[in-house]
C-alpha cells in the first residue's frame, strides 16, 4: 500500500471570553435578529490577552498530550494564519519554541480561512515522501486584533480560536485521499486588510483611515464563495466517484450558514452529515475547520469519508477528501 498522511489526533482551543449578539447590539448598530438570520452565528470567543502563538501552544500541547507524542518527536509545524504574532519572525516559530518542539522547523501559510486546507495539504506531501513521520498543522486566528469595532459588517462575523491536528503516515488507505486547491488574486479588492504590508506600510495616514482592519465587499465575497464552494465540493465528489451516500461528513468553513446550506444542497447531503458550530464561535478564519473537527471527534469512525470545504479572502479556495482514520 501507498503511504499517505493520516490525521491521528485533533485540538482545539478557544479563549473564555464570549462575546454575545446582545454585547455587539450594544457596540454598533445591530441586534440579534439582524445577525442571525443573515449568518447564523449567536456568539463569538474574544482573546483578550495574548497573541495567536498562546492559542496555538494550548492546542498543540493538549494535541501532544492526547496522542502520547514527546515535543521532541514533532518534525514540521506549519501554522495557518492571516494574524500572526509578528511580521516575521514566524508564529510557527514561536510555538515550536514555547511547546518545546526543539528538533521541529516550521513557518506560518497565509490562505486567510482556506488556510487550514491549503496546510493540510502541504504537510501531506512531507508524510506522503516518506521524510517525515510527525507533522502538526496549526489553524489559528486572532481576528479581533485585525476587526474594526465599528464595521457593523464585519464585526458580527469574526471570532477568536484554534485547532490542530497531527499528521502521521498510514498505510491501511486511510488519511488524505485528494485534494483540490484554488485561487484568484483578482479578488483580494473584495477581502483584504488594506495597510501594514509593503504595498502600504504602517503610517498615521492609514492609522487614521482605519486601514490595518478587515475590509470586506459583503455582496461580493458571498456570491464567490457560494459558487465556489460549492463548485469544489462537487468537483472533488465526481473526481473520486462518490455519491452523497459516501460522503459521510462535510466539514465546511464557519463563515455563513447560507453558503454552508448551499454548499451542502450541492453535494446532496442532509443536515445531519454536515458540521456546524458557527453559532457558537462565528468565523474564526483559518481555525474553523479543525475546530469542527475536534467539536464532532466524538462522532467520527475509522473509514469515514469527510470532505473538508473552504473560501478565503484573495481570493482561496479547495477541498480535500479524506478518510477519518481512527474511532
Amino acid at each position: 500500500m501507498k503511504t499517505t498522511a493520516a490525521i491521528t489526533g485533533v485540538q482545539g482551543y478557544l479563549p473564555d471570553h464570549i462575546l454575545s449578539n446582545e454585547d455587539l447590539s450594544k457596540i454598533v448598530d445591530t441586534s440579534d435578529e439582524w445577525i442571525t438570520t443573515r449568518t447564523g452565528i449567536k456568539e463569538r470567543r474574544i482573546m483578550k490577552d495574548g497573541a495567536s502563538s498562546d492559542m496555538g501552544e494550548h492546542a498543540v500541547r493538549g494535541l501532544l498530550e492526547k496522542t502520547g507524542t514527546s515535543a521532541e518527536e514533532i518534525d514540521l509545524v506549519i501554522v495557518a494564519t492571516v494574524t500572526p504574532d509578528y511580521p516575521f519572525p514566524s508564529t510557527a516559530n514561536v510555538i515550536c519554541d514555547k511547546v518545546g518542539m526543539k528538533n521541529a522547523w516550521g513557518y506560518d501559510l497565509i490562505a486567510a480561512c482556506s488556510g487550514f486546507i491549503y496546510g493540510l495539504a502541504t504537510g501531506a506531501q512531507f508524510i506522503e515522501t516518506g521524510r517525515y513521520k510527525k507533522v502538526i498543522v496549526v489553524g489559528v486566528d486572532k481576528m479581533s486584533s485585525i476587526i474594526d469595532y465599528q464595521d457593523r459588517t464585519t464585526c458580527v462575523i469574526f471570532g477568536d480560536g484554534c485547532g490542530a491536528v497531527m499528521l502521521e503516515p498510514d498505510t491501511e488507505g486511510f488519511g488524505l485521499q485528494d485534494f483540490m486547491l484554488h485561487s484568484d488574486g483578482s479578488g483580494r479588492q473584495y477581502l483584504l486588510q488594506k495597510a501594514g504590508g509593503s504595498a502600504k506600510p504602517a503610517s498615521i495616514e492609514t492609522v487614521e483611515a482605519r486601514e490595518h482592519y478587515v475590509h470586506q465587499e459583503g455582496k461580493q465575497v458571498f456570491k464567490f464563495a457560494v459558487t465556489n464552494m460549492a463548485d469544489v465540493s462537487a468537483a472533488i465528489m465526481d473526481k473520486n466517484n462518490l455519491t452523497s451516500d459516501d460522503v459521510d461528513w462535510l466539514v465546511p468553513h464557519q463563515a455563513n450558514l447560507r453558503i454552508i446550506d448551499a454548499t451542502a444542497n450541492r453535494m446532496g447531503l442532509s443536515k445531519e452529515k454536515v458540521m456546524i458550530n458557527i453559532q457558537k464561535y462565528g468565523n474564526t478564519t483559518a481555525g474553523t475547520l479543525p475546530l469542527c473537527l475536534w467539536d464532532y471527534e466524538k462522532q467520527l469512525k475509522k473509514g469515514d469519508n469527510i470532505i473538508l470545504s473552504a473560501f478565503g479572502g484573495g481570493f482561496t479556495w479547495g477541498a480535500v477528501y479524506l478518510k477519518w482514520a481512527y474511532n
